[in-house]
This record gives C-alpha cells, structure tokens and sequence, in this order.
C-alpha cells in the first residue's frame, strides 16, 4: 500500500464523489452538483490491487452546501465501477441543504452515527449505532437507520435485521415531530405570501 498526499491524486476525487452520494437524494439542492469537491485528511492511502482508497485524520468532505466529518473513510471500487463508502466516527457527521419549494428556503438535513455506509451499486445509506437525522425541525433517533435513495424509501429501527436480546429491556426508535404550520405562517398564507415555516440553521460543528 502507498501512501500519497491527502490532495494529491484523482484517487481522491473519485472517493469523495462516492461518499457524496450521500447527498444526492431527490430533496438534495440542486446547484450542489456544480460546486467542486474539496476534501482533507491526514493521511491518505491507496490500494490498486485490491481498488481501495482510504482516508485517515479529521477527514472533512466538502461540496457546495454539503459537509461530511469523519475520522476514517474507506472507499473500495467493484469490478463493475460501482463504489462503497465507510464511514467511521466518534460520531461520523454530514449535513446538506434540500432544494427550495413553494418559494421557501430549502431545509438543512444533518445526521450522524458511529458508521455509515454508501453503497453506490444500490444507491443506499444505512447510519449504525446511535444514528440520528435531523431534518429542519424533525429528529429521528435510532441504532439503525436505512434511505433507499432511488425510491426515498426511509426507515429507523433498534438493529439492522435482529430482534433484541430477551434478557434485556428492548432500545425504543424515538421521534419528535414537529407541527408544520404556526399563527405566523397562516398569517402569511391568508395574505397571499408562501407559507414557509421557521427555517432551522445550518448545524454548527467543527
């Protein structure tokens, strides 16, 4: 395995599109896809043998609106092309911007997790252990969390495909809602103005 600078070749370029996929669901913003990709780490090392890449140190992934944290990321190429992203952290975190609707600001969506894995083949993202999303105002909390970014498909459950232990007191999936209408917005809609509901800020992590 050789070791290269963390900006130093196309090998790079290529992982952090991959791991960007991520944001690229139906909701993402639209002019992300022209903004250029920048990404840094510590160290990066490259695998031609065995197609892998993988990035080391305070890794920060960034494109248009768009911000991945990670402490290691490893990303590994088929034989097809098709690319498959690790993710781990203490938390790994990403953040993007949704598309503006109804003449409204599009909404932040931030999530993070200990492990989240891309898979490019499939287009899905599944968070692991302690994941949480947070859309505008809504928060989903959960061991596991899955987006089937072809379909939208969304799910948050206690463990990917196991039932919890008999002898213990079973994880609860936990979700807060909240009301997407207030005075104000109806106020505004009554007069004619769109209806845009108090836009949270873009999460703030370093």
């Amino acid at each position: 395995m050789k070791s290269l600078p963390a900006k130093a070749s196309l090998t790079a370029a290529l992982a952090a599109v991959a791991l960007l996929s991520l944001a690229f669901s139906a909701s993402a913003e639209k002019a992300d896809r022209d903004k250029p990709t920048n990404i840094e780490a510590n160290k990066m090392s490259s695998d031609d043998a065995r197609r892998m890449t993988i990035f080391e140190g305070n890794v920060v992934l960034s494109k248009g609106t768009v911000l991945v944290r990670a402490d290691r990321i490893v990303v590994r190429q088929d034989a097809d092309g098709f690319q498959f992203s690790t993710a781990y952290g203490k938390p790994v975190r990403f953040r993007q911007k949704g598309e503006p609707k109804g003449g409204c600001e599009g909404v932040w969506t931030a999530g993070e997790a200990l492990r989240i894995e891309i898979d490019d083949r499939d287009q899905k993202v599944e968070l692991f252990d302690k994941a949480r999303v947070t859309r505008d105002q809504d928060v989903v909390n959960g061991d596991y969390i899955f987006l089937d970014q072809r379909t939208e498909f969304f799910s948050v459950s206690t463990a990917k495909g196991a039932a919890p232990p008999a002898t213990a007191a079973p994880s609860r999936v936990t979700a807060v809602l909240q009301p997407k209408t207030t005075p104000a917005a109806e106020a505004g809609k009554a007069a004619g103005a769109p209806r845009c509901p108090p836009a949270r800020p873009a999460p703030n992590w370093k």
